[in-house]
């Protein structure tokens, strides 16, 4: 498998951290990871788990194929980076797909799910309370 060293910045960015911050967090120097952001060198298995960790995903999403605009023609589909879940079930949608899909406060949300497959979301927008 090739890594993907695109993900590196993609996931630290979605996360709002600088390579200042992840270096500090990791026990590196920010240089280092720049370079790994840059794939002019590649960190070693425990530094991609810490990776993983720091931006709440795995270490497969994190080094596997990078998801292209090639891969949607049209620029309909988006990657929005990573929720986490807190203690109460609840997650924050990041802000870019609140703006894209029309999200405000007090709208009904739909969710849906397919065991295995995934979760989906459909905003119903406002719904009048009885």
């Amino acid at each position: 498998m090739t890594l993907q060293f695109d993900n590196f910045r993609i996931f630290r960015k979605q996360c709002g951290l600088t390579q200042e911050e992840v270096a500090e967090k990791l026990g590196v120097s920010r240089q280092a990871v720049a370079k790994w952001e840059r794939g002019e060198t590649a960190p070693d298995i425990e530094f991609c788990i810490k990776l993983a960790e720091l931006y709440g995903t795995t270490v497969d999403a994190l080094v596997s194929k990078a998801y292209t605009h090639d891969d949607d023609p049209d620029g309909r589909k988006h990657a929005f980076g990573v929720a986490k879940v807190n203690d109460k079930g609840q997650i924050t949608l990041p802000k870019k797909a609140r703006d894209i899909f029309n999200i405000k406060s007090g709208d009904s949300l739909l969710i849906l799910g397919e065991e295995g497959r995934g979760i989906a979301i459909i905003n119903l927008g406002s719904m009048p309370t009885e």
